[in-house]
């Protein structure tokens, strides 16, 4: 099954896409010169059974992906928005084979957030944080990319939200509104 029709929903909100390796996470050097919003461009660079990432910087976006390996990334921010009084944010979210989640929030201006693992923001543990970056920035796995047999899947198809002052408040770099 191909990765294009989960590409074309995900530009369609906005965001920019870019190929990677069929069955792989890791882009081949020079990515950044593939990233396109580009529709009709879709079926020719997902060929071959090839994944789909998406480029934060590309797309200006700040993405969290909330592991549930080790920490269950989903808990922990959830924890905290009820500790500060927040929501859940209502916002584009990705699947993942885990059981994970991407959430992807539109980076205020000048957002210069890079990408950081590991629990090394005050989002905590379980949070990965993929940002715009100074440079090429971070990217995820898009949804109908495959990596060992599971796909990433589209769960919620909603406009990409502005990043909750909350979120950007707790991250590394400049991401507060």
């Amino acid at each position: 099954m191909s990765a294009v029709p989960g590409a074309r929903a995900v530009v369609r909100r906005g965001l920019a896409v870019f190929p990677l390796p069929a069955g792989g996470r890791v882009p081949a050097p020079g990515w950044q010169r593939l990233v396109t919003r580009d529709e009709a461009a879709l079926p020719e660079l997902l060929t071959d059974g090839r994944n789909v990432g998406v480029s934060c910087r590309a797309s200006n976006v700040v993405a969290l992906d909330l592991d549930v390996h080790d920490d269950d990334g989903q808990a922990v921010l959830a924890e905290l928005a009820a500790r500060l009084g927040e929501p859940w944010p209502e916002t584009l979210t990705v699947a993942t084979p885990s059981g994970g989640r991407h959430l992807y929030f539109a980076a205020p201006d000048g957002c210069t957030t890079g990408s950081v693992s590991g629990g090394r923001t005050a989002l905590g543990p379980g949070i990965d944080v993929r940002g715009p970056g100074l440079r090429s920035g971070g990217y995820l796995l898009g949804p109908g990319s495959v990596v060992s047999g599971g796909r990433y899947a589209l769960e919620r198809d909603v406009p990409v939200a502005a990043l909750p002052g909350w979120i950007g408040a707790r991250l590394p770099g400049r991401a507060r509104q």
